[in-house]
């Protein structure tokens, strides 16, 4: 069967975006991809946008920013899988080329989070989770990673100074990174320091609500050969889910959700673990980062705090050397394809400062929620 490449990818500045509105946010991706694609807007067949509306004064975003974008009358429509929402865009488009409905598909992650006060967005993400038996108790995002924590600590000894190194490692690419909400080192000291969130995470432990957009134009083989030079291949998709009550899971110091997408992903791509060369992982807090390191196979259960320096470039597996959700800052919906975007420039040879060498295989694990879904993709030059 025929591959599916990415073409062109864009990048929004991410941070507090009081400056543009959601429909202007997503046009700077969008020029960026259109023109690095070398491609027109009458070229692209279909566009997928991934959001989560529930943090936007505009509603049904998807009509709006087309509108915008001029696309008319193309196809356009939103998928939402909370954090995960771009990445199931992606895997949306991937299947409608396959299928040859679309030959040439704009996937555009948007999200403005930052219209609303802080207190109004924990209790929005805090109902991500049960809304009958844990949100009324108080539970939020960083809570729930704070039992992850405590779980993984409990079990296998991990400490406050591994998930710190996390913090420190994804903040010294991230100072590097441009486009990143946070482009200033910090320190262990730092992050042991600032206050506590939700014991065992400290203020440093935790990535940023921000707002931001990013681009991917995904084509067919043969438009992706004509179109580009140097087209990156889709080449493994997983995607799976985990019980939504925290009630219901067996054990909380891993992901399911995540190991059974990984798996699925590599078997698809014909790749282990061990030939991922550079890896874009949801670190919304340093202990998912750390169980990510586990869940997808990069090293064994429980050696997850050990890993951390082997996630620098020069290390086993370079793990979020943009920055990652913790530097970048995470506005939900266009993390995934945000991740996918620092993923094309690796294996393109684009990235700078933060370039692995002979950088030939690359992975991006988005996750949505507190792990009720997970989306892998694996990509090759």
């Amino acid at each position: 069967m025929s591959q599916v490449g990415i073409i062109g990818i864009g990048h929004s500045k991410f941070g507090r975006r009081d400056d543009v509105t959601v429909q202007e946010l997503a046009f700077e991706p969008f020029k960026e991809a259109l023109t690095d694609a070398g491609i027109n807007r009458k070229d692209i067949e279909a566009t997928i946008i991934g959001g989560s509306p529930v943090y936007m004064t505009q509603r049904s975003i998807a009509g709006p920013v087309t509108e915008y974008l001029g696309l008319n009358p193309q196809p356009v429509w939103l998928t939402e899988a909370a954090c995960s929402s771009s990445a199931v865009a992606l895997r949306t488009a991937y299947a409608l080329i396959k299928s040859n409905m679309h030959d040439i598909i704009l996937v555009l992650g948007v999200q403005k989070m930052l219209e609303n006060p802080t207190s109004e967005i924990l209790k929005i993400m805090g109902r991500t989770g049960d809304v009958q038996w844990e949100a009324p108790y108080g539970t939020t995002f960083a809570s729930y990673y704070g039992m992850y924590a405590q779980s993984h600590m409990a079990k296998y000894g991990t400490t406050s100074e591994q998930l710190a190194a996390v913090a420190v490692k994804n903040h010294y690419y991230g100072s590097m990174n441009p486009l990143a909400m946070f482009q200033k080192e910090i320190s262990i000291k730092q992050v042991l320091e600032s206050r506590i969130i939700a014991s065992p995470l400290h203020i440093f432990d935790c990535c940023a609500n921000a707002d931001g957009s990013a681009a991917l134009i995904i084509a067919n083989e043969e438009k992706a050969k004509q179109l580009s030079d140097t087209p990156i291949w889709v080449t493994g998709l997983g995607a799976a889910t985990a019980p939504f009550s925290l009630l219901t899971r067996p054990e909380l110091a891993t992901l399911s959700s995540a190991v059974n997408a990984s798996k699925q992903a590599y078997d698809q791509a014909k790749v282990s673990a061990k030939k991922i060369d550079v890896a874009e992982v949801h670190d919304c807090f340093t202990i998912a980062e750390i169980m990510a390191y586990e869940d997808l196979g990069f090293t064994e259960r429980g050696k997850g705090g050990e890993f951390v320096d082997e996630a620098y470039i020069g290390g086993q597996i370079p793990v979020n050397v943009d920055g990652g959700l913790k530097a970048k800052g995470h506005p939900v919906g266009a993390t995934g394809c945000s991740q996918v975007v620092g993923i094309v420039k690796q294996l393109r040879g684009e990235a700078g400062k933060c370039q692995v060498d002979n950088a030939e295989i690359g992975l991006t694990h988005n996750v949505g929620g507190h792990g009720q879904y997970c989306v892998v993709h694996i990509f090759s030059r």
